[in-house]
């Protein structure tokens, strides 16, 4: 087994030597991308809302002080109906402009919501608090409009267009009384409405920018997802860029449990049997223990001749250390059942020796510009290494370190005991314990 132990790197410099070889672009981190995810699909619907707040506010209009109004008034409105449908229109056809038509429209809808509020202070609204409300409608409809399109900047323009010039109108009032009808009412009424339309904004913002950090986030994990499910399951990559979140594709320190297995004596027996012979034992037991690893979480990092080097990196280490201990009990299991077909067919045994360990490595994506791969690097694999060289020589099918059993907590499956070898070889602080069947089992 060839190991890939170094002494711990600096992890920023890994991820920054990997950058320029790859060249690829998150699209999380990219403001314009979350914008056209959540906007997809919906240019109809805006556009038709568009259209629905028009004939609300002429009905509005029209039910409350309809009367009163002056022939300006509907024209304002009706003008008001054709430029936001045509800045709707040329917005939905794309192009470098369309982000002018965007905020052109922003600028439109505020100017409205101005208009009307003004306009009925002027006129006193004569429907009284029905009028009232009337009068602010267009203010907290376009409000929503322009919170919809998902853009926090225009809707930070709206927001404060329409407040700073409510608030101005306010304070003329309160200098100039005799500007506005039914001064009695006019602070409170006002105040009211403005204060009201303040807090919708914050609420409408926040929502926003909460919003956008979501689906940004969410457009990151899957990014990372579809990028590391080339080098990974599907499965075992979503877990992944979930526990990463946002440190993106590189290389990330992280505690992990190892298993490695090969097929004791296989030079011997490459040796003893034809090529064609050894080549479908390999792929038995490469195909036994690809199934337990996929059963357990676990992955397979890669295949060394006759070797088989898993890592189980997803979730706690307690949990990693059950899933590897698991998986190398049935991979056992299988070869059990490997050899009784094998035996069936007249074809000699094979024998596993199974090592597990633990410890803190730096796993990701290496890439050197020319091949890529999701492995790990650290101490830990030089470690295992030697576990595995130690429980060859002391004849044992499943060993594990002492710091891997250690993970487990003392609780080991029914019917398992792990048994001390104090005559391995190895540096302190390594130790290790045979995994066997306890007697009566």
């Amino acid at each position: 087994m060839a190991s890939g132990g170094f002494g711990n790197p600096p992890l920023p410099g890994l991820q920054a030597a990997r950058a320029p070889a790859e060249g690829r672009v998150d699209p999380g981190s990219d403001d314009e991308a979350v914008l056209r995810a959540m906007q997809a699909g919906g240019g109809l619907r805006l556009l038709g809302l568009r259209v629905v707040i028009v004939l609300v506010l002429l009905m509005a209009a029209q039910a409350y002080d309809g009367s009163l109004h002056a022939l300006s008034h509907w024209l304002i409105l009706g003008l008001y109906g054709l430029g936001t449908v045509w800045f709707g229109l040329r917005e939905r056809g794309g192009g470098p402009a369309a982000n002018l038509y965007s905020w052109a429209g922003t600028g439109l809808n505020a100017g409205l919501a101005v208009y009307v509020i003004i306009e009925h202070m002027l006129a006193g609204g004569g429907a009284g608090l029905g009028a009232d409300a009337v009068s602010r409608l267009p203010a907290f409809l376009l409000l929503l409009q322009t919170g919809l399109s998902m853009r926090v900047a225009q809707t930070l323009l709206f927001c404060g267009v329409v407040t700073l010039c409510w608030s101005a109108a306010f304070l003329v009032g309160l200098l100039h009384p005799d500007l506005f009808p039914n001064a009695d009412t006019f602070p409170t009424a006002q105040l009211t409405g403005l204060a009201t339309f303040m807090a919708a904004g914050l609420l409408v913002v926040d929502g926003m920018i909460r919003l956008r950090a979501a689906v940004a986030r969410a457009l990151r994990m899957e990014h990372e997802r579809t990028q590391l499910a080339r080098f990974v399951p599907d499965t075992v990559a979503l877990d992944l860029a979930a526990e990463d979140g946002d440190s993106g594709l590189g290389v990330h320190r992280r505690h992990a449990c190892l298993m490695i297995l090969d097929i004791r004596g296989f030079s011997r027996l490459s040796r003893e049997h034809p090529p064609e012979t050894m080549v479908t034992a390999l792929l038995a037991v490469r195909a036994a223990a690809q199934a337990a690893v996929a059963e357990q979480g676990g992955l397979v990092d890669k295949y060394i001749g006759d070797a088989v080097l898993v890592q189980f990196v997803v979730g706690h280490p307690d949990v990693q250390a059950r899933a590897a201990l698991a998986c190398a009990l049935s991979i056992r299991d299988r070869l059990v059942t490997l050899n009784a077909a094998r035996a069936r067919e007249g074809l000699f045994p094979l024998r596993l020796v199974i090592a597990l360990h633990a410890g803190d490595l730096l796993v990701g994506v290496f890439d050197d510009g020319v091949r890529a791969e999701y492995t790990v690097l650290g101490p830990a694999m030089n470690a295992l290494a030697r576990i595995e060289t130690q429980a060859k020589a002391a004849e044992i099918e499943v060993a594990a370190s002492g710091d891997f059993l250690d993970l487990l907590g003392g609780s080991l499956p029914a019917g398992i005991r792990a048994v001390p070898v104090p005559e391995a070889a190895l540096p302190e602080p390594l130790s290790l314990f045979s995994i066997a069947v306890a007697p009566g089992a």
